[in-house]
């Protein structure tokens, strides 16, 4: 196994679920025959053309995340095209993924191995 493997993915034209899914998919190492859910055997991947995207209005409103400030009342639920506006497509692509991967102590290490580009 090679130290420094990289998988590039073009994300233009094709859904944000899709894109996020396959992401995960490398993130978790599960292309590989030596697969082990308590062992990192993942690969770093680059995303491209994250802002040509394919998603229509409707489940861009669907979309929504929660962000916690640890007060009490302080649970803030922001919807998908606000987080667009905001941070644009990489943000939201960076959560799709971060909800598809395993919930252990090896979720920060994959995600440490994304990189994610306009």
């Amino acid at each position: 196994m090679k130290k420094d493997e990289i998988k590039t993915i073009d994300a233009e034209g094709r859904t944000l679920g899709r894109v996020a899914s396959e992401v995960a998919h490398f993130l978790m190492g599960k292309n590989k025959a030596s697969y082990e859910r308590n062992v990192f055997s993942g690969m770093k991947v680059n995303v491209l053309n994250v802002s040509k995207i394919k998603i229509t209005v409707k489940k861009l409103e669907q979309i929504y995340h929660t962000r916690y400030s640890g007060h009490r009342g302080g649970l803030r639920i922001l919807s998908g095209p606000e987080t667009k506006e905001k941070k644009g497509m990489k943000e939201l692509l960076r959560l799709a993924v971060y909800r598809m991967l395993p919930s252990n102590k090896l979720k920060k290490q994959m995600l440490k191995n994304l990189k994610i580009e306009e």
